[in-house]
C-alpha cells in the first residue's frame, strides 16, 4: 500500500521531468530599437505560452548586425530564425531553407514576396515593406507634381530649397528608376539628381553639421525624401503644416522579413515561430509602432497615413544579388567623393 502511495505521489514530478526533457530550444536574431524589441519580447512571451514545449532564445544584435550573422554561419551556430532583409538575402541564400510552400503567401503584397525571393525560392516570410516618399513642407510647397517636369517647376518656385539630398545612390534610385535606366549603370538620371545639389537642394555646406532631416524640421526643405521610419520624429518634432505625398515616379522597394537556417536542428518549431511572428495579431503589432508598413495586406489598411500604401504601387523591388553591398560602395564613391 505504501508502495502505491509513493508512486502515486512521484508521477507528476515524473511527468514534469519528461515535460522538461522534450521542450525544445530554438534561437531567434533580429536587430531593432527598443520599442521594436519591447514588441519581439511581448510576441515570444505569448508564442511560449501558446506553445509550452518550445523556449525562444532571442538573440538581439542591435549593431554590425550582418557581420555577425554571417560569423555565426561560419562556426555553424547559426539562429534557427534569422530576421533578413532583401539586400542581404543573395549572400546567404545557399544556407536558407525554402519557404515557397508557405500557406499564407496571398496575404503578403506580392512585390514584398518577389524582394525576398532568390532564384525562384521564397527564403523569407515578409514583415514589412520599405518605399521612398515625400514629406513636404504646405507652407513652402503646396504643388503636388505627378511627373518629373512638374516635379521641377515645383522647384523652380520653392522660396527655400526645393527639396533634400543625399550623397548616396538608395537615394538617387527613385529619379533612375523613374527616367527607365539601369540603376546600376546611370547616365542621364545621374547627372539630373547631381544637378539638384547646390540649385534646388542644399550642399553639405549648407547644411554644415545638421542632417536633411533637421533641415527639413527647421523649414528649410521643402520636399524631403525618406521612409516611414522617420514618420513618427515628423509627426512629433514638425511645428510647420506638413504632409506625405509620393514621389512623382517610380521608388525603390525593399523588404524585411524572417528567415529560418537551412541547417536548423529544430525546422518545425522555427516554421511554428516564423508563421506566430506573421500571424496577423504579430503584424498589428509591428504596425503600431509607426515605424514600418506591414507586408501583410490585411493588417497595412489599418496604417494611419494611405499614402504609405499608394507609394507602394509605384515601387519596385531592388535587383540585387551577393556582391549588392561592394557595389552600392563602390557607386558612393565613383559618384559621390
Amino acid at each position: 500500500m505504501l508502495k502505491k502511495l509513493l508512486i502515486l505521489l512521484l508521477i507528476p514530478f515524473i511527468l514534469c521531468a519528461c515535460e522538461k526533457k522534450t521542450k525544445e530550444e530554438i534561437t531567434f536574431s533580429s536587430w531593432g530599437s527598443v520599442t521594436e524589441v519591447r514588441i519581439i519580447n511581448k510576441i515570444i512571451s505569448d508564442f511560449e505560452h501558446e506553445n509550452p514545449d518550445i523556449k525562444v532564445n532571442f538573440l538581439h544584435i542591435p549593431q554590425n548586425y550582418f557581420q555577425k550573422i554571417h560569423l555565426l554561419f561560419a562556426s555553424s551556430q547559426a539562429p534557427d530564425v534569422i530576421f533578413i532583409n532583401n539586400l542581404y538575402l543573395p549572400v546567404y541564400a545557399s544556407r536558407l531553407e525554402d519557404l515557397s510552400n508557405f500557406a499564407a503567401k496571398n496575404s503578403y503584397y506580392p512585390e514584398s514576396l518577389r524582394a525576398l525571393s532568390y532564384n525562384g525560392r521564397l527564403l523569407a516570410v515578409p514583415r514589412d515593406v520599405s518605399t521612398l516618399v515625400f514629406y513636404r513642407n504646405r507652407d513652402l510647397i503646396s504643388t503636388t507634381p505627378v511627373n518629373l517636369d512638374e516635379f521641377m517647376q515645383v522647384l523652380k518656385s520653392a522660396p527655400e530649397y526645393g527639396v533634400s539630398y543625399e550623397r548616396n545612390v538608395y537615394y538617387m534610385f527613385p529619379y533612375v528608376m523613374t527616367m527607365g535606366e539601369d540603376i546600376y549603370n546611370p547616365d542621364k538620371s545621374l547627372q539630373f539628381y547631381k544637378n539638384l545639389e547646390g540649385r534646388f537642394a542644399p550642399t553639405p555646406a549648407d547644411i554644415g553639421s545638421l542632417t536633411q532631416a533637421q533641415m527639413f524640421l527647421d523649414g528649410k526643405i521643402g520636399l524631403y525624401l525618406s521612409g516611414r521610419w522617420m514618420y513618427p520624429k515628423i509627426s512629433e518634432k514638425a511645428d510647420f503644416d506638413w504632409d506625405v505625398i509620393t514621389f512623382p515616379g517610380i521608388v525603390p522597394l525593399d523588404a524585411s522579413g524572417w528567415a529560418i537556417s537551412a541547417d536548423s536542428k529544430h525546422k518545425e518549431q522555427a516554421k511554428k515561430f516564423v508563421n506566430y511572428l506573421s500571424s496577423p495579431k504579430s503584424s498589428e503589432y509591428f504596425l503600431n509602432t509607426g515605424l514600418v508598413v506591414p507586408a501583410r495586406i490585411e493588417t497595412s489598411q489599418k496604417i494611419d497615413n494611405k499614402v504609405f500604401l499608394d507609394a507602394i504601387a509605384g515601387a519596385r523591388a531592388i535587383p540585387v544579388d551577393k556582391d549588392y553591398r561592394k557595389t552600392i560602395d563602390k557607386m558612393n564613391k565613383q559618384f559621390f567623393e
